[in-house]
């Protein structure tokens, strides 16, 4: 697929389409502007509005938003982003965005590593009964513990690089029932890729996941449009497991050094709690079908 539809746009720059989303999502009465009587033909600010609101003249901005720009200074980029009153997160990436449309950023052309750091098995399995797993950069299932594994309950039945946890939220039938607030771990997911796709278009493994997702799931292809950057690198979780019931989980986020944004994720609940129990359970019944597998037959 081109890399037009993987940014969500055709022409110009990440930088540009970024802008022209993002834009398109703030109201004037957000940012104290008069309302505007009669239907207005572009949906959120106008070029012009954001430009004044930020400072500069509106022949730049448009020059931003068409890439024929691609050199903002930092205090542009500032003042630009609170006239969008983006986030920490998204500011953050628009910072990135701007270095990445100067050139300033080295495209990747070779796909990391799924090797995990020596070590991280035993890591995994001493972290028992607490759900555990080491993700990639793009949501590959890299390495998990019973638990961390059938907790995604199914996909233990794909093989090898199969396992990824975006292809899982959108593309596999059980996810819908598994989780409590589907609409927010798909987000999530989203969110993280595109802002990796901001910054690295052209990455191999990125444009693997994205490319299909894009083809088979009309859901991931609206969220792609949106360009949400914020991901949550803890938090809660509510899944309705086919096995355990309903498990009521935080959730704790970490990168593993020395590796490509490699990221050990570990489950946990409070202990004398119904979760915990639930947890427990799911540990004990994931070993119990890992050992099954083991010892069956080759067919």
């Amino acid at each position: 697929m081109a890399r037009e539809q993987r940014s969500g746009g055709s022409g110009g720059t990440e930088l540009g389409r970024f802008l022209r989303a993002r834009r398109t999502r703030v109201k004037p009465g957000d940012v104290g502007l008069p309302a505007v009587s009669g239907l207005r033909r572009t949906p959120g600010l106008r070029r012009e509005e954001l430009a004044t609101l930020a400072g500069i003249s509106i022949d730049y901005y448009a020059r931003l938003e068409r890439g024929t720009e691609t050199r903002p200074s930092p205090s542009v980029i500032d003042a630009i982003a609170r006239a969008l009153r983006l986030g920490k997160a998204e500011h953050k990436h628009l910072r990135e965005l701007a270095a990445s449309a100067d050139g300033n950023v080295a495209a990747p052309t070779t796909v990391p590593s799924r090797s995990v750091p020596p070590g991280t098995e035993l890591i995994l399995e001493s972290l028992r009964p607490n759900p555990a797993y080491v993700v990639g950069r793009t949501f590959e299932l890299l390495a998990a513990n019973p638990g961390g594994l059938h907790l995604f309950a199914g996909i233990e039945d794909w093989q090898g690089e199969q396992r990824n946890l975006a292809r899982y939220v959108f593309l596999h039938p059980a996810a819908r029932d598994l989780f409590d607030n589907w609409d927010d771990a798909v987000r999530s997911s989203v969110a993280w890729l595109r802002g990796l796709a901001g910054i690295e278009p052209e990455a191999p493994d990125l444009a693997l996941i994205v490319d299909e997702l894009l083809r088979k799931s009309p859901e991931f292809a609206r969220m792609w449009d949106r360009y949400d950057v914020k991901g949550n690198s803890s938090g809660r979780h509510t899944y309705h497991h086919p096995v355990v019931g309903e498990l009521a989980l935080g959730y704790q986020g970490m990168t593993l050094n020395g590796t490509n944004s490699q990221h050990l994720v570990v489950f946990y609940a409070e202990p004398d709690t119904p979760a915990y129990d639930a947890m427990v359970l799911l540990d004990k019944s994931a070993q119990v079908r890992a050992s099954k597998s083991s010892t069956s037959p080759a067919q």
